[in-house]
Order: structure tokens, then C-alpha cells, then sequence
């Protein structure tokens, strides 16, 4: 039978199902397919914080969202073209994530008389006319799994298992990506479970050959590649880019990375990557809770290592206090953040930007720190590498914020050189000799004297002859290190930690500022993983013959520069925030520019189209 092939410039699909349904596996074959093919994409994964909800509950529904085209895209999509429903109540959870027209596929033998009322339906939406609107494809996924696996030797159970892998393969078929990967992907998964590749094997070349043969489906859709430039691409998520930016940096400054960490949702997976690395001098160090995590991390960078601990909101309070001591010490450590919905235990498996005062604020006493946000998941690696420079540098803590959506989104990266890498070894040394003179006229090791253009104190490593020096959270006398409580010496030392983190502002580049025709009177700033929607805002805006500007802060402490000169230069700053505004309360103490706060905490990300509505707004008041 003769398809109909249909060439389109973008699909948003959504897998949804039960927690145990393998929806994210699903998800990120797809997202790797898509990947190879040469599509550019953006994913969002949507679990629950639940181990495992009760089967075919609203609570337990796992969701995995990809768009893909043959353009640059920024966003994983507002709504879907296509869901992929295992049950009903993933069906239920689900529709309003649809544009109005999507094609819904179900697995039909899943609406039951007991699913449908688990799911809270009073009648079953595949007859009662509520899905007119949609595209509606009943597709009998169980049975015909079960079928195509009759020889296989497994129990039904067993069989019904793979029926993510049959959808997969329908899907595969439907939008004519590449197959390989996935198998090749089976092979080495089920390497030593020989009966469940072969089950997954067949339950995948079963749903692209139904999709092949079924009249159900008549067209086929293709998406071009996305044009790019040349080299080696592949797909990265937030946490695994930020994993190889720690491993990169450490490489390229010569030092041994450490990490310590306590497990917490959404950063966990830094810490299990990370484990992976000790042929490449990283050491990982799971604690017994977060006060630990930080304290062995600061150790190891007394030590003389790159000192890393990686956590979410709830572990930066706890490590608050060390991170202080840090700040006394002044030695170079990288807290990384991976922000998610608080306050408390919050939302584990939801995303947020919520952080921001803490990580500047949240500590006794006047403690400044440099602060610096990643904007994509493939951006978390070339943050990574900023904070890491930074560190070395002055000789200060830094934290990086991340977010749940960057974290376990993913998009595709070019893969740099590694030595097309900054040279970290040059923007720091460690400190080899004394470099003072004791009252008797003999030589002494001065802790506390600082480099005269970044401030840095030297960095000496346990066991120098003659770098002996005392350490602490009391305040330091400048130069020798030793406690002191005299007044004007404290004075002097608050003021000189603020000083060394307002200078680093000399070093950062002027900030970007998105104005095509140069005649815009609206800026949207935004920060952290605001950039995807507020990018397609912005091209949406622009698409309907406003002129609208926008640029996006990496480094929120200090800020660029020109900052202050680029916020006075539009009538109006627009400033959205998955917070209740956050940026937008520092900027108008530190600019006196009445900004305009655009915010949410769904845990969720913004959509574009609800930016672009906030944004024509204002400019249609200006």
C-alpha cells in the first residue's frame, strides 16, 4: 500500500504513561533518533516525585515532551501535535498540554470500565464525542505487543512490557527517523538478558511495520535536517554538560577535581556521572548529608584540588554556613545549585528559579560571592567553565545555578576541541614561597596578601615548606592571617571580599544586546533557562512587525558593566521569572529602573506564546 509522505518544518510529540511504562526511555530514544537524523530539538521530561504512584492514577502519570525541526528551535513547544496515551489516565493529564486539531494515539485495550474510573472519567472519552477535536487513533498497543512476542517464551506480563517499545517503533515509522541507534542501544542495555533484547527488538520492528502496513495510518510525515555548522554534535542534557564542563575545566587547569555531594533531585545525576571519571583525576565523595558534602569540598580546594559540591535548594540552606567559611577562606570552590520548586521539599521533580536571593543573601554577615546562571543544557558546559575561571581567579566560592529544566532537558551540543578550551592553568598558581618578613627580619608566608589587580590571596597547599598559615571562619588580620577583633581591620577586610567580587565585573564581557533595527523601545532581560521562551517571544514579536529587544544575563553577581547603561537606554525592561521576582527586585535597587516583573511558579516553563502576549502588551503602553 502506496503512503502518502508529507514534508513538515516541526513536530512537538508527548509521550505519557504510567511511571512504569518506560516513558522517559521512550522519550530519549526518540530525542536520540531525532538527534542523529540532524533535527535541532528541545526536550522536557515531566515525571512524578513518587518512587511509584498507584498504577493508572493522575499522580502517577510520567510524560517526556521533544520538538524537533528543520530550523533552530528554543524551546520544547508550547502544546503538542502528537500524544502517545498508555492509559487513560495518561490521556487525562495530558489533553491540555494539545493544540486544538492534535493527533492522540492510545493504547485502546487500556480503557477499561476500572482504568477509565482510576483515571476519574464517569464515560469513556474514545466514544462519547468529548476528543472531537483531535485527531483521535485507537491503536490495540497491548494486544498487538503481546502478539508479536507469542514465541518469545515470556509471560504476558513480561510481553506487555514492551509496548513502549512497539510505540516507539510506530513513531519511528510515522516521522521517518532512523532506527540503528535504538537497536544498537537494545544490544548493549539487554547484553545479558538475551530473551528481553530479543523481546524489545521485536516489539520495536513490530510498531514500524504496523505503521507501514496499517490502513489506520495513511501519511507519513518527514522534517528536514536544521542547517548548523560543521562538526561533531550529539545530545546532551543540563546535568551531563555540566558534568563535563567541571571535568573539561579541572583538565585544562591542571588540578584534580573533587566533588562532594549528598543526593538530592534534580543535581543527582552530576554526582553519578562524575563517579564515572576517575581515569580522568576525579575524585567523588558521596556524604552523609549536604554539611558534609560542602565541608569535604572546601578541604579538598584547601587542599589544592578544584573542590566542587552540587546540590538543590534545600541543600544550599543546609550548606550555608560552610559556604560562608569559604568566603573567609577565600579559596576557590564551585556550588553548584540545581534549582527546583520549593519552599521545603517543594516540588523534587518540577523546575524553578526561586534561588536567587538565597545563594546571594542566604548567609550571616556580610558574605559576597560571585553568582552565574547556565541558560540551555548545552550552555551548562561553557557556564561551568566561566564559574571555574572565576574561582581560580579571585580565590572566592561561586555558585552555579542550574534548574530542573535544564538539568533533564537536552538539546543538541557541538562538541569542542579540547584544546580550543580556555587555559585555565594561567589565570592562577599556587604559592611556593614566603612572600613577607617576620619582625625579626626572617622570611614568613603573608596568607592574606593579596594579587593587586584581582585581590586574590595566594593559594598555598598543605605541606609547602614554609607556607605555614592559620585558617578559620574568625576574621583575618589583612596581610598576616591572624585573628583579630580590632574594628577597622574587620572594616577593612568586608569591605576589600566585596571589592574583589565587584572587580570581577572589569572582567566580563560587554553584555549582548538582541536589537536587529536598532529601533526598539522594550528590553526583555531574563536570565538562567528563561532564554529559550523568551527567545521565541521575541522572534514571535518581531514576526508581527514590533520591534522588541532582549538580552540574557550569565552573571547576576556582579553584573556586566554596561549593565546600567543598557537598561536606561530602552523606556521599558521587561523582566519574566519563574520566581515572584527576584532579578527584578535587585534590579530596581541597584538601577532605580521600574521594571516590568513578568513571573510564574508553575513548575513548569514559561510558553512562549504567554511571554509574546506579556510583551506586546507592554509595548502597545509604551
Amino acid at each position: 500500500m502506496s503512503k502518502q509522505v508529507r514534508a513538515v518544518p516541526s513536530v512537538v510529540i508527548r509521550f505519557a504513561g504510567d511511571s512504569g511504562d518506560g516513558m522517559q526511555l521512550t522519550g530519549e530514544r526518540f530525542t536520540a533518533q531525532t538527534a542523529a537524523f540532524g533535527n535541532d530539538l528541545a526536550t522536557l521530561p515531566d515525571f512524578p516525585a513518587e518512587i511509584r504512584a498507584p498504577a493508572g492514577t493522575l499522580p502517577g502519570v510520567s510524560a517526556f515532551q521533544l520538538h524537533f525541526a528543520d530550523h533552530g528551535v528554543s524551546t520544547p513547544g508550547d502544546s503538542a501535535d502528537v500524544l502517545v496515551a498508555m492509559n487513560p489516565a495518561a490521556l487525562r493529564a495530558n489533553l491540555g498540554h494539545l493544540r486544538d486539531g492534535a493527533q492522540i494515539i492510545v493504547d485502546a485495550d487500556r480503557f477499561t470500565p476500572r482504568a477509565l474510573t482510576k483515571a476519574g472519567y464517569p464515560a469513556d472519552p474514545l466514544t462519547d464525542g468529548s476528543l472531537d477535536g483531535y485527531v483521535l487513533r485507537p491503536v490495540p498497543l497491548t494486544t498487538l505487543t503481546v502478539t508479536a512476542l507469542k514465541d518469545s517464551g515470556l509471560s504476558r506480563k513480561d510481553a506487555e512490557r514492551a509496548r513502549n517499545m512497539f510505540a516507539l517503533g510506530l513513531l519511528s515509522w510515522m516521522y521517518q527517523r532512523p532506527t540503528e541507534g535504538t537497536r544498537t542501544h537494545l544490544e548493549r542495555k539487554f547484553a545479558r538478558k538475551p530473551e528481553i533484547l530479543r523481546a524489545n527488538l521485536t516489539a520495536f520492528g513490530a510498531g514500524w511495520n504496523f505503521g507501514e502496513t496499517t490502513e489506520a495510518f495513511a501519511v507519513t510525515c518527514t522534517v528536514a535536517p536544521a542547517p548548523a555548522p560543521p562538526g561533531v554534535y550529539r545530545n546532551i542534557t543540563g546535568n551531563l554538560a555540566l558534568s563535563y564542563g567541571l571535568v573539561a575545566a579541572a583538565r585544562r587547569a591542571g588540578l584534580p577535581l573533587f566533588l562532594g555531594s549528598y543526593p538530592i533531585t534534580p543535581a543527582s545525576d552530576i554526582l553519578h556521572e562524575l563517579s564515572r571519571h576517575k581515569d580522568l583525576g576525579v575524585t567523588t565523595f558521596q556524604a552523609e548529608d549536604e554539611i558534609a558534602a560542602v565541608s569535604a569540598a572546601l578541604g579538598a580546594a584547601f587542599g589544592g584540588s578544584l573542590g566542587v559540591t552540587t546540590t538543590s535548594g534545600p541543600g544550599i540552606a543546609l550548606k550555608a554556613e560552610a559556604v560562608g567559611l569559604a568566603v573567609t577562606l577565600e579559596l576557590p570552590l564551585v556550588v553548584v545549585d540545581v534549582q527546583r520548586g520549593g519552599p521545603s521539599t517543594g516540588l523534587p521533580t518540577r523546575t524553578e528559579q526561586a534561588d536567587l536571593l538565597q545563594v546571594l543573601h542566604g548567609r550571616n554577615g556580610e558574605s559576597p560571592l560571585p553568582v552565574l546562571a547556565a541558560s540551555s543544557p548545552a550552555d551548562c558546559f561553557d557556564t561551568t567553565l566561566e564559574a571555574v575561571r572565576i574561582a581560580l581567579a579571585y580565590r572566592t566560592p561561586v555558585v552555579l545555578l542550574s534548574d530542573g529544566y535544564l538539568a533533564n532537558g537536552s538539546e543538541p551540543w557541538l562538541v569542542p576541541k579540547a584544546a580550543e578550551l580556555p587555559d585555565l592553568s594561567a589565570v592562577f598558581s599556587f604559592a611556593t614561597c614566603p612572600n613577607g618578613t617576620a619582625a625579626d627580619g626572617s622570611p614568613r608566608f603573608l596568607p592574606y596578601l593579596r594579587d593587586p589587580v584581582t585581590l586574590a590571596r595566594p593559594w598555598a597547599v598543605p605541606g609547602t615548606p614554609g607556607l605555614e598559615h592559620r585558617i578559620g571562619g574568625l576574621e583575618k588580620a589583612d596581610g598576616t592571617g591572624d585573628i583579630s577583633y580590632d574594628a577597622d581591620n574587620h572594616e577593612f577586610m568586608v569591605r576589600v571580599r566585596q571589592a574583589k567580587v565587584d572587580g570581577i565585573a572589569r572582567d566580563l564581557p560587554p553584555l549582548t544586546v538582541d536589537d536587529p533595527g536598532g529601533d526598539a523601545r522594550v528590553l526583555v532581560l531574563g536570565w538562567g533557562s528563561t532564554a529559550g521562551p523568551i527567545a521565541a517571544a521575541c522572534d514571535a514579536v518581531r514576526a508581527a512587525g514590533r520591534p522588541v529587544a532582549r538580552a540574557h544575563l550569565r552573571h547576576l553577581n556582579p553584573f556586566p558593566a554596561d549593565l546600567g547603561d543598557i537598561l536606561a537606554a530602552y523606556d521599558r525592561v521587561v523582566v519574566p521569572e519563574m520566581n515572584l521576582g527576584q532579578l527584578a527586585l535587585l534590579l530596581r535597587g541597584r538601577y532605580l529602573v521600574d521594571v516590568v516583573s513578568v513571573t510564574q511558579v508553575r513548575g513548569t516553563p514559561f510558553k512562549a506564546a504567554d511571554l509574546r502576549t506579556a510583551v506586546e502588551k507592554v509595548i502597545c503602553d509604551v
